[in-house]
Order: C-alpha cells, then structure tokens, then sequence
C-alpha cells in the first residue's frame, strides 16, 4: 500500500504555529511502520514544496511532492492538513484509490463559526472522499459528519509524541534555558512564592480562549494573594483595544494590582522555561490538545477541564465553565505541587502511553482502518 498524505507548506512555516502539522507527521511515522504500506509521501498544496527543518531532523526521510506527481504514486489518499483539488480527488477514486478526509479540527464548530462570525474559509465538496476519520474528542459530532459526508465516519487513536518537544528543549537549553518544572525555584522565591501563571489559549475561535482561565488565576488571587505571582495571558494581542476583553480585564484584581500581562504568540517551552511555572487551560467540546501533554511532560501543574484527561488522573481538573473550581485547583497546585510531583509525572506517563504512536495498539487499530478502507490485506494487486 501506498499512501498520501496532505501538507499545506508556506513561507515562513514553523512547527509550533499549529498542532495539526506535529500530528501530520505523527501519523505519517505510524504508517511507516505498518507492514503492508510499502511508502508514505506527503503532497503538499501549498507554496514551498518543503516543510520545517524540525521536520526532517525529527522524522528524516519523508518525500514532499505535488498533487500531480501523486497521481501514479498513492493508492490511498489522506486529505489532513492541505485541502487537494476536487477534480484531482475525482480522478483518483475513478481509478479506484480510495480518499479519506482527516478531520483534526472540531467539525461543529469548523461549520458553524464561519458563517456565524463572517470568517473567511476554504471548504470543499462534502462527497469527496471514501471514508472520514475523526478523533475521540469529536466523537458527538460523528452523526453529523456521516450525513454530511454521506459515507462512513471512524474514530481513530490520538497521536502525540515528545519528539518536536524534545528538540525544542534542547534549544531553548543551548541559550541557557531549563524546560522542567523545579520544586522551589528561585525565580518563584523571589516572586514571593506564588506560581507565575501562563494562559496560551490561541483565542481565535470559542473552542480555546482565555477567558475562563483569567477567571480562575483570579478566583485563586482573590482567596489568597500570595498564590498567583504572576498572570501571563498569550495570544491576545490582536484583541488587546476590544471593548469586551478590556472589561473582562480590568475586572480583574490581578490586572488592577499589576500582575497581569498581555503577550502576542510565544512557543510553550521558550515562554514556559523563561516566564512560567504553572499554566491554565480551558476548552469547549475538545479536550485533546498538544499544548497539554506539552506541559505535562515538563511536570508543570496543569489546571484544566479536559475530561480525557481526568479520567487517567492527569493535571488539576475542574468541571465545564466552573471557574471557581478551577481556582480551588489553581490553590491545590500552589500549595502541594512540589510534594506530589512525582506521583503527577506517573500520571502523565499513563497519557503519554495511550497517544504513542508507535504503541501496538494505536499501530494495531491503524492497521484495521486502513485494510477495512481497501478492502484487503493492504497489498495493490
């Protein structure tokens, strides 16, 4: 089996601007090592014909081509991260390879907030493709994609590995920098104890905004001062002037008594190894996110509201919007953190364990979707 998967190269491109690009490769790495997939290329719709150094320094040896030259060298297409022309599509299932769409994005809100908040998209013929996978997270909108779609809609595993993170910590340590959560640091010692408190949620979409993580620094502020030394929230710049955001902050006791800060786009081991010790997180209806095992695999305390998460014990979890729950765990993290690292980062290991992509079960469930989608042992007559 020869199998395709879309990339969307552009200049200027970086690894950490997105999680889908990590995830493309993940799942190209999991193919490679099925044994019935004879070659794995990436084709790329985009403008560079390349992707980010990272890229092949963490996973060498994978081809980029264009979409034509795809045509005599795929039996399976996987359109992922780069939407491929519908007539090229056409051709291809006339020739009998099979096309599955990779929905990495959550599907509800991928068809709604366009249309809602006038955003602009690009979005394809819905009967383009054989089969779509989704991840568990977006499990609830599987009824709405297969309608749709009209074709069949599978749950695959979520992949992650530290591979990209690894390397990122090696470069952030060359300038001098430590990615890792250290029990009494210093720089917290000198900031009066308190945990200084990072928020990266992208704010571009309901999905992942600060707003609520806001919320729970300052409920944890409020019920002890001593506990929040700082209040870093990223990706904001680009509604810093808006009315709503400026009331939300000025809210705030953390911003009227100067321990809050506004930031533009920063990469989570570069911020977290300068700026950090702890980070809030909140999401709605998708709760699988890289920028979590990210931080949990520096043994940060994590405060989140990811569901899949709190089922294997991992980070400090409170419930939906509760933002007062949120702050009661902000406070559990400030006060006991350091005497339960070790239990939190075998915790976090159990995670890391289930989105291995290299794990026998993920290769395993893999492997049937792919022979299931062709109909064989995965081997073209």
């Amino acid at each position: 089996m020869r199998i395709g998967i879309s990339v969307l190269s552009h200049q200027g491109q970086n690894i950490w601007e997105n999680g889908l690009g990590q995830n493309t490769i993940f799942v190209a790495q999991t193919f490679q090592r099925l044994p019935f997939v004879r070659s794995v290329v990436l084709i790329d719709v985009g403008s560079e014909q390349q992707l980010p150094a990272d890229v092949e320094q963490v996973a060498p040896g994978l081809r980029i081509i264009k979409q034509q030259q795809a045509t005599d060298e795929v039996d399976v297409i996987v359109e992922m991260a780069g939407a491929l022309d519908n007539a090229w599509l056409d051709l291809m299932r006339a020739r009998g390879r099979k096309v599955v769409y990779y929905c990495c994005g959550q599907p509800f809100v991928g068809l709604v907030e366009p249309a809602v908040f006038n955003k602009p998209v690009h979005s394809s013929r819905p009967d383009r493709c054989d089969e779509i996978w989704v991840l568990p997270k977006d499990e609830a909108s599987v009824p709405m994609m297969r309608t749709l779609h009209r074709c069949p809609v599978h749950v695959v595993p979520y992949l992650w590995h530290p591979q990209f993170l690894e390397r990122r910590i090696q470069e952030v340590a060359a300038h001098g920098f430590h990615y890792g959560y250290e029990a009494a640091l210093d720089a917290r010692k000198a900031a009066g104890g308190g945990l200084r408190v990072a928020i990266f949620e992208p704010n571009i979409s309901v999905v992942k905004t600060s707003s609520i993580p806001m919320l729970v620094c300052d409920e944890a502020y409020r019920v002890e001062r001593d506990s929040v030394a700082a209040m870093h929230v990223l990706n904001t710049m680009h509604m810093k002037d808006h009315v709503t955001m400026l009331h939300l902050a000025n809210s705030l006791d953390l911003v009227r008594e100067h321990r809050a800060t506004f930031h533009g786009r920063h990469d989570i081991v570069g911020f977290m190894a300068q700026h950090a010790d702890a980070v809030v997180a909140h999401q709605w209806c998708n709760d699988q996110n890289y920028s979590y095992l990210d931080v949990l695999y520096g043994g940060y305390p994590l405060i989140h509201n990811s569901p899949w998460l709190a089922q294997m014990g991992a980070g400090y979890y409170y419930e939906g919007f509760d933002a007062k729950q949120g702050g009661e765990q902000l406070l559990d993290a400030w006060r006991h953190h350091d005497e339960q690292l070790q239990t939190y980062r075998d915790h976090a290991r159990a995670v890391f364990d289930t989105v291995d992509p290299f794990g026998t079960a993920n290769l395993a469930q893999y492997a049937v979707r792919l022979q299931s989608l062709t109909g064989s042992n995965g081997v073209r007559n």
